[in-house]
């Protein structure tokens, strides 16, 4: 099933994307409703609305919390000449960075001139979970989608830690849809890519990860609980902008898409203010 929130009326509606259409759930507040419901089929649905046209809002908008990886790609962190961490990297971005599909991402080119692209899959967390063992943690996926971990690099390496430059307004673009877990029985199998207007930049596959999507969950609710609708971002592949021979950044027009196999794509156009 592929859940979406999207703008219409004046409000996000919630719905189940079908066959070039969405499904509205009449009776939904937002997408955590959805997910403690236990069983978002069994919603009340409407008319159907045509997909072409619509505008998408992230699909969730108010987590308790989006929990990023860094370093977390084999390959990603041989090109960046990292060692490999023994335990989970983790740093956060604010939820005022959440972006969906199409809408831009943008900054002021007072404040960051390298602003660079790292295409993530991000976990969504179905079930309040604190303290939960490895072997349990995947019954505490409610779903996966797209995410793109849009970074300040010129912040991030600046300050010393990564939150600043994480998480600038838009720099957490997340959809299309959401992907309810039983669609995608192995997050580990699965094809992901970056391309930057028509150039491929990442081409990777989520077998690279090297902390797997339970032991991550059962590593971070071991520090924190988890809650319905919190995001994960599991780490990015390699082909990231920093670490290329000469550095490749983002521009304004440029054109982000991220593509998961089983997913989707997530596509962002890019706009810089104050040039």
């Amino acid at each position: 099933m592929k859940l979406i929130q999207f703008f219409h009326e004046g409000r996000i509606r919630q719905g189940m994307a079908e066959a070039g259409q969405i499904i509205p759930f009449p009776s939904c507040t937002d997408m955590i409703d959805l997910i403690t419901s236990g069983n978002p089929g069994a919603w009340e649905t409407g008319r159907p609305i045509p997909l072409a046209g619509v505008q998408f809002a992230a699909p969730v908008t108010r987590p308790s919390k989006i929990v990023a990886l860094g370093l977390n790609y084999r390959d990603h962190a041989a090109e960046s000449k990292g060692r490999i961490p023994e335990t989970p990297l983790v740093f956060a971005k604010f939820s005022s960075s959440l972006i969906g599909h199409e809408a831009p991402i943008v900054w002021d080119n007072a404040l960051t001139k390298k602003v660079d692209f790292e295409a993530e899959l991000a976990v969504i967390i179905g079930k309040t979970c604190s303290r939960i063992a490895e072997k349990d943690a995947m019954a505490a996926v409610f779903g996966y989608t797209c995410a793109n971990d849009v970074s300040a690099r010129d912040l991030q390496f600046g300050d010393g830690q990564w939150v600043r430059g994480k998480s600038l307004d838009t720099f957490c673009p997340l959809g299309p849809w959401i992907v309810t877990a039983g669609e995608l029985p192995d997050p580990h199998s699965l094809r992901i890519q970056c391309r930057v207007n028509n150039r491929l930049m990442q081409d990777s596959h989520t077998g690279e990860m090297i902390f797997r999507v339970p032991e991550v969950i059962s590593f971070l609710s071991r520090h924190f609980t988890l809650f319905p609708g919190d995001i994960i971002l599991t780490g990015t592949p390699a082909g990231v902008g920093a670490f290329r021979d000469p550095s490749v950044y983002l521009s304004d027009g440029d054109k982000t898409t991220v593509e998961i196999e089983g997913i989707g794509r997530l596509v962002n156009p890019c706009s810089v203010i104050g040039q």
